[in-house]
């Protein structure tokens, strides 16, 4: 697999499962999602945020704090779509 697509398939399951759970996915989560081994997994998560997407991780380490629109740590900025809050935006 190309790293363009990787990176296309990284991005995209970590979108869906903010979208669907309102919470960021862990590495190992992405890694068994895409058929990748655990650092693989963690590996493309961090290519994927040194591409410059709009998001970023904790500090020193591979978990997602922020990734465009969403934040997985609460803010001000409550989301909710259908009467349900499960969303925190940037």
């Amino acid at each position: 697999m190309s790293d363009a697509a990787l990176m296309d398939r990284t991005y995209h399951m970590i979108m869906k499962r903010m979208v669907d759970t309102g919470v960021a996915p862990h590495y190992t989560e992405i890694a068994a999602e895409l058929g990748l081994g655990v650092e693989e997994g963690r590996k493309a998560v961090h290519d994927l945020f040194a591409l410059g997407i709009n998001g970023w991780l904790f500090p020193g380490t591979s978990l997602i704090v922020s990734f465009a629109p969403f934040n997985n740590l609460p803010t001000q900025y409550r989301i909710s779509v259908d009467g349900q809050q499960k969303w925190f935006g940037q």
